[in-house]
């Protein structure tokens, strides 16, 4: 079994939400980290304990408009814990397993940095809990992302102390923190924190970084599969391939636009389903309402033709919050930091690295820009179920005695239900600021909150995306017949096969469409279409 070491600077999001997903995969602290780390507890240990020390904030002082008052060296263990006490105030449901995973390591990683100067013990205790499977209950509300995630980090503060009140999940079941560390084996129990210690845990928006860092990941799977949804549903509607044409993105030249033209390129090259062939055949439908002779398409409406100009965006949008979760990932977010002086020693310095605007920014971004993609691929699926908008597909995708059964409008209507929730919560957080503390926070950023509606934005979008993936599979295979010698690209046949392996086509009437829809959602969140398609023609997006 290998073990991923962390030194504070080379940490990638990849591994976090690998570690974050794989209980399985253990995580140590690089020999460099843990040597600089010793160096500058011992220095601190060895200069700053004694009540003649300078003021330090959260060292030997108390925080926020405490901060001009001494705490005593006798004091300070003291101040450990009821710093804890004190910010243990969240509320609402926990965050998942995952997220606590996630957290533990970013903090992990951000103190191995040693700009942070907790005891090294600490780093130890946290990468304890990770290995151990042990995961502290932290509420999801109560966290204005300022002066870090307080109130949810001093719920994992507690946890590894080995507070009474304090909960986690191990092994399944959710238990207090004593208990699960006895039945995991950790000693001691009861982990005294000192000096920094408690002030280091629970500063710097690790909790939103958590967040951020797996529902990025999400879109940019999600991403890759609304191109599929995209391509079968170009293939389901005869689609015009025009707008799809190099040259015109090359003369727009955004890198995402080219990006997403190029993707559908791949996954229907080969198709005769898209020709002008396919297209000048009448369905019956099509027929039922009007005798006008065939007449070529110029081109396709927006949802089809202006795809690459509305999934482009996307794609670019997280390039730039990748990049911001990237350095967040290899920061020090804590206040005060330490540093080391030439000629040897250390100092500390107060500043601002825990206010955490950037990912409140990125992860308004990131819900704007994935409810913008959910939006254009509803829209698809509502052209699917209408004869009229579809060019002649069996209305509402119905089979079986027609009245009897409905087929799949309100499915459509449910995909419609999520696009308006998705359009509430990409309201800017970032904006959103009420000052704290007797205003010594007089700016939050938010981010917390900003985190969490982008990743429910993200998963109710996987919803949409699979949805449209199975109406277009539906599509195909109620038509199949009607275009004999007509073939699906390289890709989108891949696809449309994995989603028959998974979900039979409803031919015989209504069904129970609940389950459909979950799995549906599953082959986004398991990449299971995707990973078909890249067995067949390799990574396409």
């Amino acid at each position: 079994m290998t073990t991923t070491l962390i030194d504070g600077f080379n940490l990638s999001a990849e591994q976090v939400v690998a570690i974050a997903r794989d209980p399985s995969i253990k995580v140590g602290l690089a020999d460099s980290a843990r040597a600089a780390l010793e160096e500058s507890r011992d220095y601190i240990e060895a200069t700053w304990m004694h009540d003649e020390a300078p003021m330090m904030y959260s060292f030997n002082t108390g925080v926020g408009l405490l901060k001009d008052t001494r705490i005593k060296v006798e004091h300070i263990e003291l101040f450990q814990t009821q710093l804890i006490m004190a910010h243990a105030a969240g509320m609402g449901e926990p965050f998942s397993e995952e997220v606590s995973r996630a957290t533990m390591l970013l903090r992990a990683n951000a103190f191995a940095s040693n700009y942070s100067a907790p005891r090294v013990e600490v780093l130890d205790r946290l990468l304890a809990f990770l290995n151990a499977g042990i995961h502290p209950v932290m509420p999801q509300k109560g966290s204005v992302g300022a002066s870090g995630d307080l109130a949810p980090l001093a719920y994992l503060a507690a946890a590894i102390t080995g507070f009474d009140k304090a909960e986690v999940i191990y092994q399944g079941r959710r238990m207090s923190a004593p208990e699960a560390i006895a039945s995991a084996g950790l000693t001691p129990v009861k982990f005294d924190l000192e000096a920094k210690d408690a002030s280091a845990l629970i500063n710097g928006c690790t909790v939103s970084l958590a967040v951020a860092t797996l529902a990025a990941k999400d879109a940019r799977d999600l991403l890759a599969d609304a191109c599929l949804s995209l391509g079968l549903t170009l293939e389901a509607l005869r689609a015009e391939m025009s707008g799809f044409d190099d040259r015109i993105h090359k003369a727009r030249p955004h890198p995402g636009q080219i990006k997403t033209a190029a993707i559908i390129r791949n996954l229907l090259k080969g198709s005769t389903r898209t020709s002008h062939e396919a297209r000048a055949v009448r369905f019956p439908e099509e027929l039922r309402r009007t005798d006008i002779p065939y007449t070529p398409r110029i081109q396709d409406v927006y949802s089809l033709r202006c795809a690459p100009q509305v999934h482009g965006p996307v794609f670019d949008a997280l390039d730039y919050v990748d990049t911001i979760i990237g350095n967040e990932i290899n920061s020090a977010t804590d206040n005060p930091l330490i540093f080391g002086k030439e000629g040897g020693g250390f100092e500390i310095i107060s500043g601002g690295n825990f206010h955490g605007q950037y990912l409140a920014q990125a992860m308004d971004l990131l819900a704007m820009a994935v409810t913008d993609l959910g939006s254009i691929c509803e829209r698809r699926i509502a052209r699917l179920i209408d004869p009229t908008l579809s060019w002649g597909l069996p209305r509402n995708l119905m089979t079986g005695i027609r009245g009897v059964n409905t087929g799949y409008p309100v499915v459509q209507c449910s995909m419609s239900a999520l696009v308006m929730e998705n359009r509430t919560l990409c309201m800017p957080g970032s904006v959103d600021s009420i000052p704290a503390k007797g205003n010594s926070e007089d700016h939050v950023s938010n981010s917390t909150w900003c985190a969490r509606k982008a990743a429910t934005v993200v998963a109710n979008t996987q919803y949409i995306v699979g949805v449209e993936m199975l109406m277009a599979a539906q599509g195909l295979t109620m038509t199949e017949a009607l275009l004999p010698g007509f073939v699906l690209g390289q890709g989108t046949q891949a696809a449309y096969e994995e989603i028959r392996r998974q979900i039979p086509a409803c031919l015989d009437g209504d069904r129970w469409f609940h389950d459909d829809i979950a799995t549906a959602r599953s082959f986004v969140t398991t990449g299971s279409v995707r990973a078909a398609v890249e067995r067949k023609i390799g990574s396409f997006a």
